[in-house]
């Protein structure tokens, strides 16, 4: 049997994991090309969606400008799924980035809008997470942070213990730097938090 070529066939464990990523995010926040047209992205902006999985929000982020959008994600597989979605949308200017937050090796004040969603909870250290993102933005650039609420009452979502409270959330960025613009609650237990880099 010809182990290259398995390797090279997704497993379905991995497939399902995916149709399962596809269809809770879906359910569970607004369509995401709803909310793209509700950040402040302009035309030319240069995007990075950190922890980007299938590629939920960079599909449409990629939709939305005509600069970069850099796709990071440790796992090589789901790279390939936004591979395989940005070609079949004919999307020419995604780069992919396999990599964790905390190891990001990326131009300083390079970035004008990050997309954080749903990975925040997973970082080792979040101080660290948070001040890699303020040190690739511009100065005037915005950070979405898409996370479960710690609340008893929603048990939806991962364990209660590695959630990341909203208020923790916004003291942290408001430590490392970010104004808060917007803070919104979404069903489901799920909040948003939109901060931009000052001056």
């Amino acid at each position: 049997m010809n182990h290259m070529n398995d390797h090279n066939q997704p497993d379905q464990k991995f497939l399902s994991k995916i149709a399962f990523l596809e269809s809770k995010q879906r359910e569970t926040l607004m369509p995401p090309e709803a909310l793209i047209r509700q950040m402040p992205i302009q035309k030319n902006h240069t995007l990075l969606d950190v922890g980007a999985g299938s590629g939920f929000f960079t599909i449409p982020m990629a939709e939305a400008t005509s600069g970069m959008v850099y796709a990071m994600d440790p796992d090589r597989r789901m790279l390939s799924v936004i591979e395989e979605k940005a070609k079949e949308k004919g999307l020419h200017h995604i780069e992919l980035i396999q990599e964790y937050i905390e190891s990001l090796t990326m131009q300083h004040e390079s970035i004008d809008f990050v997309m954080a969603s749903l990975i925040l909870h997973e970082v080792p250290s979040l101080k660290e997470a948070i001040a890699k993102i303020y040190e690739v933005l511009k100065t005037g650039g915005h950070l979405l942070c898409l996370e479960y609420e710690k609340d008893d009452k929603v048990t939806e979502g991962p364990p209660m213990a590695i959630r990341i409270p909203s208020d923790e959330l916004e003291r942290i960025l408001a430590f490392s730097g970010f104004k808060i613009i917007t803070k919104t609650r979404f069903n489901a237990g799920i909040y948003t938090v939109l901060a931009a880099k000052g001056e």
